[in-house]
């Protein structure tokens, strides 16, 4: 499809209507903010008027509701590549992707999805702060750290990864303490109960079927452990934080 005709009919206006598009440079420092995990400047950039939001950005639908959708998927498809790159797991970043566009395609009003970009932009830049606190993981790090994130739903232990990265148990877990600041054990376990948290806070799976999908050998088991993990029982957690509407909103959109 020829698309030049409706290519210089759009330019046409735009400068008959003084449109200027957002500095490119401009656009990119704040995604850097992200990456840096800079989140005192995303702060003070969220205290703007959300009217300022859609300055210098082009109609991608006429309808108010889709075209800030649209901006948000292109935000989150960015960030989350850029993540990857400065050394955020893969799955870890696409998988988060996939809920925060999921959370604005249920959004009932243009607000509602201006909530969910901000609160994936604070998410996003918390978790690089945490990745840029450790350095740059190495190559079997990241592998292994990989492979733990694969395999959640089993018991996993350090002779498990060690031999599935080719390399000694004890010099792994001297890398994980020196690169992580933990053994690969308390990695594990801070692994899956973020990955419980998120399944309490957005689903109604019951506890035993949470237990059961990240590989604990009972209820009790898991409990023990996202107890002494969060500070309080995976019960009066999803009590406190479950997100109903969101997860309605899914499955009935699903």
């Amino acid at each position: 499809m020829n698309t030049n005709r409706d290519l210089n009919y759009r330019l046409f206006v735009q400068k008959e209507t003084g449109f200027t598009r957002t500095d490119f440079h401009s656009e990119f420092g704040r995604y850097n903010d992200i990456v840096e995990g800079n989140i005192n400047a995303l702060k003070e950039h969220f205290k703007r008027p959300r009217s300022e939001f859609y300055e210098g950005k082009g109609q991608l639908s006429d309808d108010p509701l889709r075209n800030v959708i649209y901006h948000h998927v292109v935000c989150v498809g960015v960030v989350a590549r850029l993540c990857v790159d400065a050394g955020m797991d893969m799955n870890v970043a696409y998988t988060l992707s996939d809920i925060y566009i999921k959370r604005a395609d249920v959004a009932r009003t243009p607000d509602e999805v201006l909530d969910v970009m901000e609160e994936f932009q604070l998410d996003f830049a918390a978790r690089m702060r945490e990745i840029k606190k450790g350095g740059m993981m190495s190559l079997h790090v990241k592998k292994s750290a990989d492979y733990i994130y694969e395999h959640l739903h089993e018991s996993i232990t350090l002779a498990d990864i060690a031999k599935a990265e080719g390399i000694n148990p004890s010099y792994l877990s001297k890398l994980f303490s020196k690169e992580l600041g933990m053994g690969v054990k308390d990695y594990i376990i801070k692994a899956k109960i973020e990955t419980s948290k998120n399944i309490l806070r957005y689903s109604d799976f019951s506890i035993l079927d949470i237990s059961i999908s990240l590989g604990y050998s009972s209820q009790s088991a898991f409990t023990s452990a996202f107890r002494k993990e969060v500070g309080m029982t995976p019960k009066k957690y999803r009590d406190m934080y479950y997100d109903g509407n969101t997860f309605i909103k899914e499955r009935k959109n699903g």
